[in-house]
């Protein structure tokens, strides 16, 4: 007994560290000197980091503090969301979730393949269809490993996280030494020559600073296995913050080597050409060689763990429960193989449509914000009336209770649920509209599984909250596909 709980409660604070790090920096912050520079001056760009560190510190604090007060929620972030606003919302959001880490699959894919491309033309620009094809086998090759039951071994997740910081420390320092110039960073600092506000210019970045802190969560994840509970919290912040720390100062460095034009007209391995500026050929060719090695890594994690949420909503029976089916090597393999199918389709719905990473990125970003928003209001219901929204079945108790929680720390979980609801609200306002609309059209085929699996079971479909998301969600669709149709949206 007394070496089992010493188990479960192995991992320490360094560790708790370790897990938000690895978790959240990922390609994006590969990219992310073009992608701020496409649409921000440096001045802007650090009004925005400033924003986004304050909203996404308490995102990750909405699922810890939920963590403690709902330790018996164990079917991953969307669980949250099904126990206080009902089955169907958190059906959306599970299905967004899932979305979103299938769309990110794809940019990637693209990514890896278009660094690749620098070095080898077949996969070039000019070759899109090489690429697809290439990406294509590479995700049915990674199902066929997975639907085996293989997981990634411990030794290749240190290489890949090695492999993603290194060149970031190596690129910061570079850059902050050799190729920092103070007058290039505060050439036209406000973005006078772009025509935009401001106020334009930090909103244009919003989605990209959401998009590098996917995974900040990721603590909350293993609260229940910290050798001290307080330490999730500690674990939290320093994690956060040394993320942030990189995140700012690739951004903000790169603005001292190249202008915001050349940075924005930068490839998506957009740090490989700014640390090229710098040092030269090698520079670039080592940040893309630790770009491939990370995002091939954690291409087989991420396509493994995309099924999850699929999985989790067949065991509570909000999908088939045929959906969940494992093999006899324990893999979920139906799961696997619908998310690995719904991956070759978009890669062949993009790459008709020439859809760049950059696209990939805001779409996989809105469909990812749906568990941050409705987790976070739940957070507000707890708070201010100690439960969630009524579910549709009758008699059935979902929002369980928890520890007992004081006045003052209640008030604390308040503010904090009431920051991070009007920062995804400000992040749904401050995206481009047609990535909300197409993330509604996405959402829409998720009704067929739901309602038919609701039927089957002779339950009821939707209560009178559910009917207006379901209303809202359909009029997105139409209005989604009518602008693209006509032109008025336009990618």
């Amino acid at each position: 007994m007394s070496d089992t709980k010493s188990r479960a409660h192995s991992v320490n604070l360094w560790s708790l560290v370790a897990l938000i790090i690895g978790s959240t920096v990922g390609a994006g912050i590969f990219s992310l000197p073009q992608n701020i520079a496409s649409v921000a001056a440096p001045g802007a760009m650090l009004i925005g980091w400033v924003i986004a560190g304050v909203g996404m510190l308490s995102v990750a604090f909405v699922f810890q503090i939920l963590a403690h007060r709902k330790p018996h929620l164990d079917s991953g972030v969307y669980a949250y969301v099904r126990a206080g606003l009902g089955d169907f919302i958190g059906f959306a959001a599970g299905w967004g979730y899932w979305l979103g880490s299938v769309v990110a699959q794809v940019g990637y894919a693209t990514l890896f393949f278009n660094t690749v491309g620098h070095y080898v033309p077949i996969f070039s620009a000019d070759h899109q269809w090489t690429s697809a094809i290439a990406v294509s086998l590479l995700s049915w090759a990674i199902f066929a490993v997975l639907a085996r039951g293989v997981r990634q071994a411990s030794v290749m997740n240190f290489i890949t996280t090695a492999a993603k910081l290194l060149p970031i420390l190596a690129f910061i320092v570079l850059t902050a030494f050799v190729g920092f110039t103070w007058d290039k960073f505060t050439l036209d600092f406000w973005g006078d020559s772009t025509g935009l506000t401001v106020m334009q210019q930090v909103q244009g970045i919003m989605l990209f600073t959401v998009w590098v802190f996917i995974g900040v969560e990721g603590a909350s994840v293993y609260s229940a296995n910290a050798r001290i509970r307080a330490d999730v919290s500690r674990a939290t912040i320093i994690g956060f913050f040394s993320v942030l720390v990189l995140l700012v100062a690739v951004s903000t460095l790169s603005y001292g080597v190249l202008t915001q034009e050349e940075l924005a007209n930068l490839p998506d391995n957009s740090m490989a050409s700014v640390l090229e500026a710098v040092v030269g050929p090698w520079g670039g060719a080592f940040i893309s060689f630790g770009l491939c090695l990370s995002v091939l890594g954690a291409y087989v994690s991420w396509q493994m763990l995309c099924a999850e949420p699929i999985v989790m909503m067949s065991v509570d029976e909000l999908l088939p429960r045929a959906v969940g089916k494992t093999n006899a090597a324990g893999a979920p393999w139906v799961a696997q193989l619908i998310s690995t199918a719904t991956i070759q389709l978009f890669i062949i719905i993009f790459y008709l449509n020439e859809t760049s990473y950059l696209v990939m990125v805001q779409l996989a970003t809105i469909m990812y914000l749906l568990p941050y928003i409705f987790s976070a209001l739940y957070l507000l219901l707890l708070a201010v009336r100690g439960q969630g929204l009524a579910h549709p079945h009758a008699g059935t108790k979902f929002d369980l209770s928890g520890p007992e929680v004081g006045a003052g720390e209640n008030r604390r979980h308040l503010y904090i649920g009431v920051i991070a609801f009007i920062y995804s609200l400000w992040l749904i306002y401050a995206a481009n509209p047609v990535y909300v609309l197409l993330g509604a059209l996405a959402v829409l085929p998720g009704l067929l599984p739901y309602v038919g699996t609701r039927l089957a079971k002779k339950e009821k479909v939707f209560n009178a909250f559910e009917w207006f998301i379901v209303a809202l969600v359909i009029v997105g669709s139409i209005a989604g596909l009518w602008g693209l149709k006509t032109g008025a949206l336009t990618l």
